[in-house]
């Protein structure tokens, strides 16, 4: 089982998924890519995953272009706001799926504040692949 989750900077929201699904099962294949990859990882979205004792900092933020030519069972976009478009996949796919996230790293406010929304949307991230993963990948 190959699964590839796509946003457009690979630095925040499809890292802690990529966290997320890999840490249900590690029998799954996962990566995780961007259209306009960062080349770095949210500090934030490391932190409050190893809060919870999952490491992604050696993750790293990668072109959606190193996976064009390989065949996916999945292939998941997170990116949520409707200001914010989803990126396409022109691979070859099993499966399309959309399970949408706000941006926590586009919070602003107090410290407080920006770290409550990262833990918000590490735990619905967590709740949404959590559901994917029962309903599409354990029973398989």
């Amino acid at each position: 089982m190959k699964v590839l989750i796509l946003c457009t900077g690979n630095s925040c929201r499809s890292q802690m998924a990529h966290g997320f699904l890999q840490s249900f099962d590690q029998n799954i294949e996962v990566f995780s890519a961007g259209t306009e990859a960062s080349g770095k990882l949210n500090a934030k979205a490391v932190q409050v995953m190893q809060e919870i004792g999952i490491d992604i900092s050696g993750h790293t933020s990668d072109s959606v272009q190193k996976y064009l030519n390989d065949e996916w069972d999945y292939v998941i976009t997170v990116c949520g706001g409707a200001n914010e478009s989803c990126p396409a996949f022109s691979g070859k796919v099993k499966h399309r799926l959309h399970i949408g996230f706000d941006d926590p790293s586009h919070a602003q406010g107090s410290d407080e504040f920006i770290m409550s929304e990262f833990h918000r949307v590490r735990d619905e991230i967590k709740d949404g692949f959590y559901k994917f993963y029962l309903e599409n990948i354990k029973q398989a």
